[in-house]
């Protein structure tokens, strides 16, 4: 896909929240991991007061959202996100603060000065940038030395490919972008940071009300095959995958830091 293709069809993705809520809200539902994927990256952070932080594809904004704690300790904290949409969202999520501005910003032309930032963050969007070699420079290049590099991300074994498995019947393939993943973060940040380091979150989807499963995969890009489906044959397949009315779905997330 070029360049140009791959922008529109994330900025139509992340146009508006209500797909990526859609996808939030069955995490937030049925994870068997109580902690919430966001908890768990947030308490991963370093953050030292006083530090500035950049946050590029913040998305909806959530993870900020009753960190009061959190946002004090930065002296500055720049939400940014690459769709003017997600940034009104997460401006009315968070809300106002001295400290925080909400920017529009690019990952491949940030504009801030070099040495600008403690901590940047770019939590599940680095398998979007077109040019990620050019996107990591313009991170190490705007953080300060001995700044740090947060960016979780997924693995290549999740969701995507146990639909692509019980939904192949049907045309889904493991169309998992693998731009950057658990399995390939490590070699690609290398070739701009020294030090890297990759935890795992473990976690899994136990998913007790099917037609929820159904909006999930509705609202991924990646299941445009299924569009002239109806989605009552899509949930009877899921539930034929039930057990004691139960729909395991494995997951496989995480995130690197690097310095």
């Amino acid at each position: 896909m070029s360049k140009i293709n791959n922008t529109f069809v994330v900025k139509q993705q992340y146009a508006t929240a209500n797909n990526l809520n859609t996808r939030i809200s069955i995490h937030d539902k049925y994870s068997t991991n109580k902690m919430g994927f966001g908890n768990w990256i947030v308490s991963n952070y370093r953050i030292d007061k006083g530090a500035s932080v950049l946050e590029l594809g913040c998305g909806t904004g959530d993870m900020w959202k009753g960190r009061e704690s959190l946002i004090s300790t930065c002296s500055r904290l720049i939400l940014s996100d690459f769709s003017d949409g997600m940034v009104e969202t997460t401006k009315e999520i968070v809300g106002d603060y001295e400290n925080i501005e909400y920017k529009v910003l690019d990952i491949e032309k940030i504009s801030y000065e070099d040495d600008s930032f403690d901590v940047v963050i770019a939590n599940m969007m680095l398998y979007h940038v077109p040019n990620i070699e050019k996107g990591l420079a313009e991170v190490r290049r705007v953080l300060k030395n001995g700044g740090i590099f947060y960016c979780a991300t997924y693995g290549e074994h999740g969701i995507i490919e146990y639909l692509s498995k019980i939904l192949s019947e049907y045309g889904v393939e493991d169309s998992v972008n693998k731009n950057f993943t658990l399995q390939n973060g490590d070699k690609i940040l290398r070739t701009t940071f020294s030090e890297v380091e990759k935890i795992e979150y473990i976690d899994s989807l136990a998913v007790t009300n099917i037609d929820d499963m159904v909006e999930y995969i509705y609202s991924l890009s990646s299941m445009t095959s299924l569009n002239s489906v109806p989605k009552q044959v899509i949930k009877d397949i899921l539930i034929k995958n039930t057990t004691d009315g139960i729909l395991n779905v494995p997951k496989e997330y995480g995130m690197f830091i690097s310095s």
